[in-house]
C-alpha cells in the first residue's frame, strides 16, 4: 500500500481550500492509500503487445469541412421579416424572466 500521510491529506486539503474535520483526514488517508495502491496495481500489469483502446467504435474521420454555403437568399430581404435588429444580430424579446 502506498504510504499516504496525514500531512499529505492535510497538504492536499490546504490546497483544495477544503476544511476537514480530524475524523475526514483520517478516513481520507485509508482512501487516498487504497486509490494510489490499486494504482500502483494496475501500472504492474504487462500490457507489451496489445493495442490501446482510445476508439472502439471503429469510426474515423467523421467530421465535415466548415464551408459556407450561398442558398442563392437575400440577406436583406430575410432581416425585413425579423421584428429588430442590432449590431448586425436579429433582437428579440427576453425569453428568461
Amino acid at each position: 500500500m502506498a504510504d499516504i500521510s496525514r500531512n499529505d491529506i492535510v497538504k492536499l486539503a490546504r490546497l483544495a481550500r477544503l476544511e476537514l474535520s480530524e475524523a475526514e483526514i483520517d478516513e481520507y488517508v485509508l482512501e487516498m492509500s487504497e486509490i494510489i495502491g490499486y494504482v500502483d496495481l494496475l501500472q504492474s500489469v504487462d500490457v507489451t503487445g496489445l493495442k490501446p483502446t482510445n476508439q472502439v467504435t471503429g469510426l474515423t474521420n467523421v467530421t465535415r469541412l466548415d464551408e459556407v454555403v450561398d442558398y442563392g437568399y437575400d440577406l436583406a430581404a430575410l432581416r425585413s421579416n425579423v421584428p429588430g435588429m442590432q449590431d448586425d444580430h436579429i433582437k428579440v424579446r427576453r425569453m428568461i424572466g
